[in-house]
C-alpha cells in the first residue's frame, strides 16, 4: 500500500509544477476599471515629435478608451534615406507598414552575427577610408609645414625633413596596423519589409527600420502596455540607445527633462570651477547625468565607465551619449545605408511589383505552426496581409479580410497578439460581430465608413463615420459593424490576443443560423416566415454586399 504522505507530497509538487508553467492570466483589475464607457470616439494623433528625416505622432494613452483595451498607437514617418535610431520598449508591439518599403534590423541578444561581408568589399571600404584618411594627413602635413618655415628658417627646414620622414613612416605603419586590424562587417540578420507587412516585435528587443525606398515609408504601430511581458506599468516607454530623442508618446514632458539636464550640466560646471563642495558636487552632477543629458541609455551612465566598459577613448563616449545632437528619432544618413544583405531577385521584384498594381487597380476599381523549424535567431517576424491574393475572406461584391496570428506567423503565440486588415469595397457591409476574446484596436488605412459599437447594455455608444488616420479602440464583446462610403474602406485592427476570434450576428455564421426555430420563435415572438428570413436570406459570411437587401426590400414593398 502506497505512503499517504509520500503521495500527498508528490501531489503538491505536482500542482506546484503545474502552477509554475501556466500562463498567467491577462488584463490587470485596474484595466478592466478603465472599460465603463459610456461612448467611444475616432480620434486623429495628439501629439507631433518632428525629427530631421521624419516624424512621429502618438495617441493619448491616458484617454479611457486607450486605458481600457491596455494600448498605445503610433504613427511614424520615415522620409527617403531616413533611419529610425534604434530602440526597444517595454510592451510588445504589431507595426503594419501602411505605405512605402525599407529595411528593418532586430536584435536578438545571444544570437550570432549571419550577415558578413565579403573580404573583397571589405578590402574596397578600407581603401576609400585609407584614402581620405591620406588626403587629410597630406593637407594637415603642408599647413604644418608653412608655419614652420615662417618661425624656423633653414636650420629648421632641415628638422621639418627628419620630423616629416618619421611622420611619414609613422602614419604609414599606423595605417598598416589599421589595415591589418580591420574587421568585416558583420551583423545579425536585415529584413527587408513593404507596404501590408505586419511586423512583431517582442518587449526589450531593440529594432532600427531605414527607408531605402522613392517615398516616404508610413508605419502604424501598436503597443500592448497590458501585456503579461510587460513588468513596469501601464505607460509606454520607448529606450531609445542613440542619439538624442524625445519621448514620443510625452514630448512636453521630454522637453521639460531636457531642460533640466541642461541646466543641472550648467550648474554642474559652475561647482566644479568655483571648487565648492567637490565631492557633493560630483555626486550631483552624477545624478543629474542619470536624467538622461541625451535622452538615450547611454547618456546616464558614467563617461569613464563606459569608456572602460567600451575600451574607447573619452570623444567616443560623449559621441554615444548624444548631449549635441539634435537631430531627433529619424536622422538623415549621408549617402547611403551599405548594408550585408542577400541580393534580391528579379522574379521577387517582378512578383512585389505585379502586387502592388493589382492592389493599385483594386483600389482604383472600387474607389499551420509545428515549433520546430524556427528558433529565437532565426523567428519569422512579418506576414504580409496587404496582399489580395492571401485573402482569407473573399467577396467579389463586398470586399475581403487577411488575418495573421499564432497559426501563420507563430512569434505572436509568444506575444499574444494579432492582426487584421480589411478592404470593403464601395458600400460593402462588415457584418455586426464582436470579438470574443481580445480587444480591438482600428486604424483606417484609406477611405471611410459608417460605424456603429454597442455595450452591454444595448447602448449604442458610437455611431459615427471614420475617416483615414483615425484611430478607433474597441473594447472586448463590444458589438460592431460597418459600411463602406462610396469610394471604399481600408482599415487594420490590432487585436490583443494571439487567436483572436469573432461571433456573428449576421450572415451564414451567425449566432442567429445556428438557433433552433423555436427558440427563435420564443425569443423574439417571430412567426415561422421571419424566422426563415432571419435565418437564410443571407448566405454570406461575414463580408456583405448592400445590394441584396436592397433588392429584398424592394420586393418584399
Amino acid at each position: 500500500m502506497a505512503n499517504p504522505l509520500f503521495l500527498s507530497v508528490s501531489l503538491s509538487l505536482l500542482i506546484l509544477f503545474h502552477g509554475c508553467l501556466a500562463r498567467p492570466g491577462r488584463g490587470s483589475s485596474q484595466q478592466q476599471n478603465q472599460c465603463q464607457l459610456n461612448s467611444l470616439d475616432a480620434r486623429e494623433p495628439d501629439n507631433r515629435v518632428e525629427s530631421e528625416a521624419g516624424v512621429i505622432e502618438s495617441w493619448d494613452h491616458n484617454d479611457q478608451q486607450f486605458q481600457c483595451t491596455g494600448s498605445a498607437v503610433l504613427r511614424i514617418t520615415i522620409e527617403q534615406n531616413g533611419l529610425h535610431l534604434p530602440s526597444y520598449s517595454n510592451a510588445p508591439q504589431l507595426f503594419h507598414v501602411v505605405q512605402g518599403k525599407g529595411v528593418l534590423g532586430v536584435i536578438f541578444p545571444g544570437c550570432p552575427e549571419t550577415f558578413e561581408e565579403s573580404d573583397e568589399e571589405s578590402q574596397q571600404q578600407v581603401r576609400q577610408r585609407q584614402q581620405g584618411q591620406q588626403g587629410q594627413q597630406g593637407r594637415q602635413g603642408r599647413q604644418g609645414q608653412q608655419e614652420q618655415e615662417q618661425q624656423q628658417g633653414r636650420q629648421g627646414q632641415q628638422g621639418r625633413q627628419g620630423q616629416q620622414g618619421q611622420q611619414g613612416q609613422q602614419g604609414q605603419q599606423g595605417r598598416q596596423r589599421q589595415s591589418s586590424q580591420q574587421q568585416q562587417d558583420r551583423h545579425q540578420k536585415v529584413r527587408r519589409i513593404r507596404e501590408g507587412d505586419i511586423v512583431a516585435i517582442p518587449a526589450g528587443v531593440v529594432y532600427w527600420t531605414y527607408n531605402d525606398g522613392d517615398q516616404d515609408l508610413v508605419a502604424v504601430n501598436f503597443h500592448h502596455v497590458d501585456n503579461e511581458d510587460n513588468q513596469l506599468d501601464q505607460q509606454p516607454r520607448r529606450f531609445y540607445v542613440a542619439g538624442n530623442p524625445e519621448d514620443e508618446f510625452n514630448p512636453n514632458q521630454s522637453q521639460q527633462r531636457r531642460q533640466q539636464g541642461q541646466q543641472g550640466r550648467q550648474q554642474g560646471q559652475q561647482g566644479r570651477q568655483q571648487g565648492q563642495q567637490g565631492r557633493q558636487g560630483r555626486k550631483q552632477q552624477g545624478q543629474r547625468g542619470q536624467q538622461g543629458n541625451g535622452n538615450n541609455v547611454y547618456s546616464g551612465f558614467d563617461q569613464q565607465l563606459l569608456a572602460d566598459a567600451l575600451n574607447v577613448n573619452q570623444d567616443v563616449i560623449q559621441k554615444l551619449r548624444g548631449e549635441s545632437d539634435d537631430r531627433g528619432n529619424i536622422v538623415k544618413v549621408q549617402g547611403q545605408l551599405d548594408l550585408v544583405a542577400p541580393p534580391t531577385s528579379q522574379s521577387e521584384r517582378q512578383r512585389e511589383q505585379q502586387l502592388q498594381q493589382e492592389l493599385q487597380q483594386e483600389r482604383q476599381q472600387q474607389g499551420s505552426r509545428n515549433g520546430v523549424e524556427e528558433t529565437i535567431c532565426t523567428l519569422r517576424l512579418r506576414e504580409n496581409i496587404g496582399d489580395p491574393s492571401r485573402a482569407d475572406v473573399y467577396s467579389p461584391q463586398a470586399g475581403r479580410l487577411s488575418t495573421v496570428n499564432a497559426y501563420n506567423l507563430p512569434i505572436l503565440n509568444h506575444l499574444g497578439l494579432s492582426a487584421q486588415r480589411g478592404f470593403l469595397y464601395s458600400n460593402g457591409i462588415y457584418t455586426p460581430h464582436w470579438n470574443n476574446n481580445a480587444h480591438a484596436v482600428v486604424y483606417v488605412i484609406r477611405g471611410r465608413a459608417r460605424v456603429q459599437v454597442v455595450d452591454d447594455n444595448g447602448n449604442n455608444v458610437f455611431n459615427d463615420e471614420v475617416s483615414e488616420g483615425q484611430v478607433l479602440p474597441v473594447p472586448q464583446n463590444f458589438a460592431l459593424a460597418a459600411q463602406a462610403s462610396n469610394e471604399g474602406f481600408e482599415w487594420v485592427a490590432f487585436k490583443t490576443h494571439e487567436n483572436a476570434k469573432i461571433t456573428p450576428l449576421a450572415g451564414r455564421l451567425s449566432v442567429l443560423r445556428a438557433l433552433p426555430d423555436q427558440v427563435l420563435e420564443n425569443a423574439f415572438q417571430l412567426s415561422r416566415d421571419e424566422v426563415q428570413n432571419v435565418k437564410y436570406n443571407r448566405r454570406q459570411v461575414t463580408l456583405l454586399d448592400s445590394s441584396s437587401s436592397s433588392s429584398q426590400r424592394k420586393a418584399v414593398a
